[in-house]
């Protein structure tokens, strides 16, 4: 869910960490796109987007991620600012977008897109373009797959059934919030280089998901899914499995690899167990990126 503020013409975004909970690749288009099924939450924690008017167009960077982040325009954000300008450029005048990176690179997490969703839509509200959602989805997938996704959780946030390439969004009506733990070791994994390991892409779908009214039932229905990108990743980061046992053995509920990774994350019945998890985690792996989120729920 996005946070907006304004402060002056400051415009700020939540860019929120996007956690696949489950990921079936169920075939392969003519064109090489990936028919993926997934089930998808959105967290509280992840990077900040602020935009505010300026002399001429700049892009900073802060947090502890920031030294990996590219300041040209291989950058997703500065690819959303270009794309949104090319639709009224005489109303979008030069910007100063700042990113806080706290989301670590190529983690399976959404970091790159996710913060291009918060820049189009903070872009689309101080430029004051009023593009529709619709439009702005059409954007988004310009960028990339899982942009339309980022985009939704700047509407509301809840829980997504996802198919096609990640173009066709369905809500979840009755999810939960979840606790969740993610775990990051410094690996970062290419999505391109964990599709081509990928052997198998015609996979079984998922079970359709059903009303959840409680962590425990989350649960039990994950049980019954899948990560397919899992193996594929475990072939170029072998320790992903012991990072899988080591979430287990903190009292998880149920745990997974998130999207092509190498972020590990663990669903937990009770907010007290997650914490406790988080400490126990942290003082075993102090570099290790170690973080608790909250989901949003349906409601």
């Amino acid at each position: 869910m996005s946070v907006s503020a304004r402060d002056g013409a400051t415009i700020s975004r939540l860019a929120p960490v996007k956690i696949n909970l489950a990921l079936h690749v169920t075939g392969q288009r003519a064109n090489g796109y990936h028919e993926l099924e997934m089930i998808v939450a959105f967290g509280d924690f992840g990077d900040h987007i602020s935009v505010t008017p300026a002399l001429h167009d700049d892009f900073t960077v802060s947090g502890y991620y920031a030294p990996f982040i590219p300041l040209n325009n291989d950058n997703l954000v500065l690819k959303a600012r270009d794309l949104l300008r090319a639709q009224n450029p005489s109303r979008c005048l030069p910007v100063h977008i700042h990113l806080e990176k706290k989301l670590p690179i190529a983690a399976g997490i959404g970091g790159g897109s996710t913060d291009a969703a918060a820049a189009l839509t903070a872009l689309n509200e101080l430029w004051q373009l009023n593009l529709p959602y619709e439009t702005l989805l059409e954007l988004g997938l310009q960028l990339g797959a899982d942009v339309p996704m980022c985009l939704h959780s700047q509407q509301n946030g809840a829980p997504l059934l996802v198919r096609g390439i990640g173009e066709d969004l369905s809500p979840l009506v009755e999810f939960p919030a979840l606790h969740i733990l993610l775990i990051n070791d410094g690996t970062a994994l290419a999505t391109p280089t964990i599709f081509k390991a990928l052997h198998k892409r015609d996979n079984p779908s998922l079970i359709a998901p059903d009303a959840f009214q409680s962590i425990d039932e989350v649960c039990a229905y994950l049980h019954k899914t899948r990560n397919d990108l899992f193996k594929p990743a475990e072939t170029l980061a072998p320790q992903l499995q012991s990072h899988l046992h080591e979430l287990t053995a903190s009292g998880a509920d149920f745990v997974q690899m998130s999207g092509s990774g190498a972020t590990c994350f663990a669903i937990f019945s009770t907010r007290e167990n997650m914490l406790q998890a988080k400490q126990q985690i942290r003082q075993a792996h102090p570099d290790w990126f170690v973080v608790t989120t909250q989901t949003y729920g349906s409601h």
